[in-house]
């Protein structure tokens, strides 16, 4: 075993503080990583603060991973000593099921082991622990590689945020000339549009706030659109190949649906904790629209896009947070104070003791 510095959270209210975690010895076809970066998702406030059903405490969240390569066991080839790679939001699944062998591992029959707060199958049930430490042993098969031409800092949340609005627009077939809307300018958001515009796409941005619209534009959209402006909302009607929702508090879908030309779909990435209102079915079956959910990326996805990101000169928008500063980050996540993304610099994990 070796001992990570960490910040965890013991309770639902406790907030994130210091800790350390025991990292295993890597096994034949494991890879020891030192971690650089670590992303901030608001799905680690969640978890942290057990809003989606109680943690597993102490828990350390993290998974969208940046480092460095120190050990690896000896049946590894795909990775050496001092290579840049990442690890994303799960650490394992079955290997067995039809989603696995299909590279589909987030969709795996038996459920995926997610890179915090999940027991481990293969570890007698050891409560997996996440990013925010100073390492991390991980199976090669779910490492990624990190372009050396990326921001290690600004690449972070690409494993998470980015992956997770790649996969629909990829899945979609997503090109030059096709239409794109993205419904919320956050994390996920912010990154659905760089990515759109990557594919070359006509990418329009829908949000509430007359704010953002000078900083759509900046990021690439084409078209701004006020979605509380009914005038506004017909005229896009009929518009758009592909919808990339973000938002995860309850908003009425109709409308966006409603944007959508024959065969277009909707995809919801967010995940509002209180009931969505009602979609009228009426709108998806006169124009054989599809109303869809997506999951972050299969491994080989996710590299794709890693690879795409590189070639697009495609990042997050970032802001870098101390160890000391994390508990403070996630108060300003839940207001809405950060453009786009927070990640923490875990050097300063050692520097905190």
């Amino acid at each position: 075993m070796s001992i990570a510095h960490a910040y965890a959270a013991t309770s639902a209210a406790s907030g994130l503080g210091r800790t350390t975690v025991e990292r295993r010895e890597p096994e034949h076809d494991d890879v020891e990583i030192a971690i650089e970066y670590c992303g901030l998702c608001h799905s680690d406030v969640h978890a942290a603060r057990s809003e989606w059903g109680t943690a597993r405490y102490p828990l350390v969240p993290g998974h969208e991973i940046v480092g460095r390569v120190t050990r690896v066991g000896e049946s590894v080839t795909s990775f050496a000593v001092g290579a840049r790679v990442g690890v994303g939001c799960m650490v394992d699944s079955c290997r067995e099921c039809e989603s696995c062998m299909d590279g589909l591992e987030q969709y795996c029959v038996n459920g995926m082991t997610a890179t915090y707060g999940t027991p481990d199958r293969r570890r007698d049930g050891e409560v997996t622990q996440g990013g925010y430490s100073t390492s991390i042993v991980v199976n090669e098969g779910y490492v990624l590689r990190i372009p050396e031409s990326m921001d290690p800092a600004a690449a972070a949340p690409l494993l998470c945020a980015g992956i997770t609005t790649f996969s629909p627009l990829n899945h979609f077939g997503v090109e030059k000339g096709d239409a794109v809307g993205v419904v919320g300018l956050g994390g996920l958001g912010h990154l659905a549009v760089k990515i759109a515009k990557a594919m070359g796409a006509e990418v329009t941005v829908f949000t509430t706030s007359s704010g953002k619209v000078d900083a759509a534009r900046e990021l690439g959209a084409d078209h701004v659109v006020l979605s509380r402006d009914a005038n506004a909302m017909a005229a896009v009607a009929n518009t758009l190949d592909v919808v990339i929702d973000t938002v995860a508090a309850p908003h009425e879908l109709n409308p966006l649906i409603r944007a959508l030309r024959l065969d277009g779909a909707l995809f919801q990435l967010g995940l509002p904790a209180d009931p969505m209102p009602a979609v009228d079915p009426g709108l998806l079956v006169r124009k054989r629209r599809k109303y869809a959910g997506s999951l972050i990326g299969g491994i080989a996805e996710t590299q794709e896009m890693l690879d795409f990101c590189a070639e697009h000169q495609v990042a997050s928008d970032i802001e870098l947070v101390s160890a000391d500063q994390l508990n403070s980050a996630y108060d300003r996540m839940v207001a809405g104070d950060v453009k786009y993304r927070f990640v923490l610099d875990a050097g300063s994990l050692k520097e905190d003791l």
